[in-house]
């Protein structure tokens, strides 16, 4: 038994020709947004990833001996040899004889690296089980102001307790005393750029320090500010897919 199409050779040329547009619309689409795609995501460390208390460094170095820790210990941005062991100028063990001077004793290096510890208050381990999760989708980088001592610890399975350092959850570290610059420094913003081949416009600045944030913009990245001691997983999802879809 023969079956004969009921279907006029005009509608079916109608509906290639559509189902033609259709599928050129949709390429077109799919090209437009993976041309303004976030690519990578730029990671701070204290205050972003750990907690980050001042008050607790201060109390830490005072207690080897650091006189007017209130007044020689910051935030965001470290002075005189503090400063210098996080731009790479002074290796741990000038440091650990220069910081001795100033507390009156002879140090050693598990008191120093005990005081810098000081400035950590916790980790909610879900910003890094979010951060596991983006890194299906995007490149992950840390840029990061810090030092030898902080990043023998984070480095290390005492990181976290699955035993996994903070190598695991990176692509790539970018710290401080490495490159030899501190942010908000454009130098230090400039040698992740160009060491990861990276194009500003396509990259999202995670930091909760308002001046690298600031820096970070001027070179052209995105931005996101998080407050230090926050969960800000739900609150980055929201900005990803603002960026990316509408």
């Amino acid at each position: 038994m023969l079956f004969h199409s009921t279907t006029n050779s005009k509608d079916q040329i109608l509906t290639l020709e559509f189902v033609v547009f259709f599928k050129e619309a949709f390429q077109n689409h799919l090209t437009e947004i993976d041309r303004n795609m976030i690519k990578q995501l730029i990671f701070d460390f204290a205050g972003v990833i750990t907690d980050l208390t001042w008050e607790g460094a201060v109390e830490s170095f005072s207690r080897i001996g650091l006189k007017n820790a209130d007044k020689i210990l910051d935030k965001y941005h470290q002075n005189g040899i503090f400063q210098d062991l996080e731009e790479g100028k002074m290796d741990t063990e000038t440091f650990r004889k220069e910081l001795g001077k100033l507390c009156n004793r002879d140090l050693t290096q598990e008191e120093i690296q005990s005081a810098w510890m000081g400035y950590f208050n916790g980790m909610n381990e879900k910003k890094l089980d979010c951060i596991e999760e983006l890194r299906k989708d995007y490149k992950i980088f840390l840029l990061s102001n810090t030092n030898p001592y902080v990043m023998k610890w984070a480095c290390s399975p005492n990181f976290t307790s699955k035993g996994k350092s903070l190598n695991d959850y990176f692509d790539k570290l970018y710290l401080s005393y490495e490159t030899g610059y501190t942010k908000p420094h454009e130098g230090i913003f400039n040698y992740l750029i160009q060491d990861a081949k990276i194009k500003p416009e396509e990259s999202l600045f995670i930091d909760d320090g308002a001046s690298n944030i600031a820096m970070g913009e001027r070179l052209g990245m995105h931005t996101f500010h998080p407050q230090n001691a926050t969960d800000w997983t739900e609150l980055l999802k929201k900005e990803l897919f603002s960026l990316n879809f509408e």
